[in-house]
């Protein structure tokens, strides 16, 4: 089932995967994981072996569900939407079957009223599927990749490789500096800090950054959060200013 969201760059969050495995450094906190963990010990079926517990903590196990009964649902939505597409998995997972996603694509082309924004941690596969011809370029669908620091800087050229499409970064969580990022052919920068208990810190110089790299750039800028372990109380306001910047509906 979808859900209103409480992700301040996106109306609703649509999951036709449950389940993931760990990627890289951002992923060590991810609140997915921990909110899977919650909803597979309470019977619900879409995440059953999806985590498990190591280190006192639980953790993805690499499993992932298809789940075939919300594919229809954004055909059922009246008015217009922004959808994060799988806030709880990645379309992108290696365990998801190739025709899966192109099933999910197919929802998306026959929704225009939409727009759908796609996030993931492995650019690269579905640059591929853009390459071998299983995925087309969509006006209503945003692709993007997470890049929490320089180590994973090379996200970005797959991300760019794929052409005709609105293109974003998430900088979420943002736990290390990204210094002289190149942000041309990036549409829209996300930026935030990691929540949670166990959240690391963010530095506001690390954020500045990508912000003058956006305005160098021409890139849309979203500053989402400073995050800690009370995210409301710190806010998402910038030298006293909030950035709600959405790309523009044109796409290169």
């Amino acid at each position: 089932m979808s859900s209103n969201s409480h992700i301040e760059w996106t109306d609703v969050t649509w999951n036709p995967v449950a389940g993931c495995s760990i990627e890289s450094a951002g992923c060590t906190n991810c609140y997915a994981m921990r909110m899977a963990a919650r909803l597979q010990a309470m019977g619900h079926a879409k995440y059953e072996g999806t985590t498990r517990k190591s280190g006192g903590r639980h953790v993805w196990t690499g499993r992932v569900n298809l789940d075939r009964k919300v594919l229809d649902e954004p055909r059922t939505w009246k008015k217009p939407k922004r959808v994060f597409v799988n806030s709880m998995s990645d379309l992108f997972h290696p365990g998801v079957p190739c025709e899966f996603i192109e099933d999910v694509w197919t929802t998306m082309a026959d929704c225009e009223i939409h727009h759908f924004q796609v996030l993931t941690k492995r650019p690269s596969r579905m640059a591929d599927m853009f390459a071998d011809g299983r995925l087309r370029p969509l006006e209503n669908v945003w692709v993007g990749t997470s890049v929490e620091d320089s180590a994973v800087l090379e996200r970005m050229d797959a991300l760019k490789s794929i052409r005709g499409v609105t293109r974003f970064i998430s900088f979420e969580p943002l736990i290390g500096p990204v210094p002289n990022v190149d942000l041309s052919d990036i549409h829209w920068a996300i930026v935030g800090g990691e929540s949670g208990p166990k959240s690391r810190p963010i530095e506001q110089a690390w954020v500045e950054e990508i912000e003058t790299a956006c305005r160098v750039a021409g890139t849309a800028f979203f500053f989402k959060q400073w995050g800690g372990r009370n995210k409301k109380a710190a806010g998402r306001e910038l030298r006293g200013e909030t950035f709600d910047e959405y790309p523009h509906q044109l796409v290169a």
